[in-house]
């Protein structure tokens, strides 16, 4: 691994970079949908017993808008507060406690149950990276991001790792606030100008702008131009629908 690698080492989107921080849900790991699944079930059986007052606050959760507008990106407690909130339930901590604990055990059941792969593009572009000596580190809210790079058979290319337990250790701030992605930048001895963040979710895009990293992907997994405009809105330098499409020869979309 070597920080001042040549840039001709680079794919041509990442070049001027020296390191790549990647989210894990998402990015690297088809993992988002269990994990929306999971909320879905959790929101949605909570919503049916404690119903907001506002008869139109009582909708279902919405595996798209929903889960990425308020938990994409953060830490269960977080996201459960911020669905909560939007649907008018300030709730004692506890509670939202019990919700999240309930999408906690959920997912772990359909990730025992189903597995999960990672994305084949993520994967051709992480071992190019690898192949060229680039700097590289998973970065989650998740508890589960090692178990799940390790069900997708992707956690040896990875020289760090900075998952939710570990967030959770050192006390760092969800996103929106980048502290996560800096701790693994720090790992990967590369100042945050030099790295390159790789994000599918607005919070983590968010993070990844006001941590001053030198590049931004979004990642389009929803790939409509709404998801792309509010990508860029939050900050993304460059999106794509896959990471293969960062080892093109040609530029990445930009907004």
């Amino acid at each position: 691994m070597n920080p001042t690698q040549p840039e001709t080492a680079m794919p041509r989107a990442l070049r001027g970079m020296a390191a790549v921080v990647l989210d894990t849900d998402g990015v690297i790991t088809d993992s988002a949908r269990l994990h929306a699944a999971a909320w879905k079930t959790a929101f949605d059986a909570y919503l049916r017993h404690h119903p907001p007052a506002d008869p139109a606050q009582r909708r279902p959760f919405d595996v798209r808008e929903d889960y990425l507008r308020y938990v994409d990106g953060k830490s269960r407690m977080d996201g459960a507060a911020a669905f909560l909130e939007s649907r008018g339930l300030r709730l004692p901590a506890a509670e939202v406690q019990a919700v999240a604990g309930s999408k906690e055990r959920l997912f772990t059941a359909r990730l025992r149950e189903h597995g999960v792969d990672a994305y084949p593009g993520t994967v051709r572009l992480l071992r190019a990276l690898r192949s060229a000596g680039v700097p590289l580190a998973a970065a989650s809210a998740s508890r589960h991001a090692r178990e799940l790079l390790e069900h997708a058979g992707v956690l040896d290319l990875f020289d760090a790792l900075v998952d939710g337990g570990e967030a959770a250790r050192l006390h760092l701030p969800g996103k929106p606030d980048p502290a996560l992605f800096l701790e693994a930048a720090g790992r990967l001895g590369v100042p945050a100008s030099r790295t390159a963040v790789v994000e599918d979710a607005l919070a983590g895009v968010e993070a990844g702008r006001r941590g001053g990293f030198g590049l931004v992907v979004g990642v389009d997994r929803a790939r409509t131009p709404q998801t792309r405009a509010e990508l860029l809105e939050h900050g993304a330098d460059v999106v794509v629908r896959d990471l293969a499409e960062l080892l093109t020869d040609s530029d990445c979309p930009k907004g």
